[in-house]
């Protein structure tokens, strides 16, 4: 038995163990490696964990590893859904410490750097931008049954609408699918019902903004009233933002379009929870311009004209790629920087903080393409999985990023403000207050300067009271930051 491919991870134990009766490999580890004094092992890292690794090589790959998605079966038990250049690993990370190479989903032709992968009612939604691909669909329930492991797996469908793709946007509450970067609709949506998932249908398709990157796709129930309670798309296209009214497939329009200053390549991005905010990487930013990574945020309070708000910049040179939102936590795959954990909770001020981090390629911090492709942070044990081009990662952390890891609570959706004109006090009456809820005040000036801040742990119930003797007389803003929500009043 050859163990020379057998990763390492710090001083760790490893053993191979095959597993005779079932013929199955387990690569085992006894136990994790904390992170402590900022390295887990060999990886930098701060309050996240090492719990295991695995090279592609390990798992059935070919030439590099790319995107990664998760599955939880109705046992419980959890899977990574590596993507590589020849097809889709299948991973069990029940036990993250002793990850199980299920088996593989070879490529429907050849091979490809680019591989992408959702998951709806437990089928697996495979594109890549290898000739002649189309889409495979495959059953995941055949992972909980499955014995005498590695198998080779063979697609459950396919669908050959279109011959490449370069990624897959997927709205689980609505069944549609969208193929993206394809052939077809100039590289724009092509929208697919996969409500029956192994007979996908061509529903519709946007083209008018041309080529679309990346996406998500949401079912709206955000701030803006007038698309309450439909299907919108965020489109990430290269030099611009597209949103769209997805709602109906046969006649999909553009709500808006917007950019920012300097774009390199605008890759990604996702809705916070409550849909208010958008928050977009870009992937050629930093080398083109020579900052440091940079997350650009918009307020989408009214979808037909997002505000740009700034932008958050780390400490650190590397391009970003993809990211995701989970409460109020972002989870960015930063190429060369690892795994970067933000703290969104003042997201509504136009604030970002990173809060945690494990660098999965410690030999480099610069903009190059290598490192964290991506990430999956959804599943209910906290464990979070990370892929690289050469090693998918199981990862943890700590209690207290976890703890912070909470939905957003019920925010205020509206308010008064009496007397208006105010003279020496302003009282405010708000409702739908959660307990506890955490606001920031501020009041703005006409000049858009903050000449107030109120910091309130926990509002009191229905009201508070300020004292404003000490403004000027004028026009004035009142705004609740964490609500996003706002108000005009005069001090006479």
């Amino acid at each position: 038995m050859n163990l020379s491919n057998v990763p390492k991870t710090g001083n760790m134990k490893k053993t191979l163990l095959l597993a005779a009766a079932c013929g199955f490999y387990s690569f085992s580890l006894t136990a994790q490696t904390p992170c402590e004094g900022n390295l887990s092992g060999d990886y930098p890292c701060n309050e996240i964990s090492l719990m295991s690794e695995l090279f592609f090589t390990q798992v059935g790959g070919e030439e590099n590893g790319n995107d990664i998605w998760g599955w939880t079966g109705p046992t419980g038990r959890e899977y990574a859904l590596y993507g590589m250049a020849n097809g889709t690993s299948f991973i069990e990370i029940t036990d993250p410490v002793n990850p199980i190479y299920i088996g593989i989903l070879e490529t429907h032709t050849f091979n490809s750097l680019w591989r992408d992968i959702k998951v709806y009612e437990d089928h697996a939604f495979i594109v890549s931008e290898a000739a002649d691909h189309g889409m495979q669909v495959f059953d995941l329930m055949q992972l909980e049954s499955a014995v005498d492991f590695p198998i080779i797996f063979e697609e459950t469908a396919h669908y050959a609408g279109f011959g490449y793709a370069h990624n897959i946007a997927m709205n689980e509450e609505s069944g549609y699918a969208y193929a993206i970067g394809t052939g077809t609709f100039n590289g724009g949506l092509h929208i697919l019902d996969v409500s029956d998932p192994v007979n996908p249908v061509i529903a519709g398709a946007f083209a008018e903004d041309g080529y679309t990157h990346d996406a998500q796709i949401i079912m709206y129930n955000g701030p803006d009233a007038d698309y309450q309670g439909k299907e919108i798309a965020a489109a990430f296209n290269e030099d611009n933002v597209a949103i769209i009214d997805v709602d109906d497939k046969s006649d999909c329009t553009l709500i808006s379009s917007v950019s920012y200053n300097d774009y390199g390549y605008t890759h990604q991005g996702w809705f916070t929870e409550d849909q208010r905010y958008l928050l977009v990487d870009d992937e050629l930013d930093e080398a083109y311009f020579g900052h440091n990574t940079r997350t650009y945020i918009y307020d989408c309070l009214d979808l037909d004209a997002p505000v740009y708000m700034g932008y958050f910049e780390s400490a650190l040179p590397v391009a970003d790629h993809n990211q995701y939102v989970k409460g109020t936590l972002m989870f960015q795959s930063n190429y060369l920087g690892g795994l970067r954990v933000l703290d969104l909770v003042n997201v509504g001020a136009g604030e970002l903080s990173e809060v945690a981090y494990f660098d999965t390629d410690p030999q480099s911090n610069g903009s190059g393409f290598n490192g964290s492709w991506s990430n999956y942070p959804y599943f209910e044990s906290g464990n979070i999985i990370v892929s690289t081009f050469s090693k998918m990662f199981v990862v943890r952390p700590s209690d207290a990023i976890l703890a912070m890891n909470i939905e957003q609570p019920e925010m205020i959706s509206s308010f008064s403000l009496f007397p208006n004109p105010a003279e020496n006090e302003l009282t405010i009456r708000f409702d739908n207050l959660a307990p506890g809820t955490k606001e920031t005040i501020s009041i703005i000036n006409i000049e858009g300067k903050v000449v107030q801040n109120i910091q309130s742990s926990a509002l009191p119930f229905g009201s508070i009271t300020l004292d404003v003797s000490g403004l000027s007389k004028g026009l004035y803003l009142v705004r609740f930051n964490e609500s996003g929500i706002s108000q005009r009043f005069i001090k006479g």
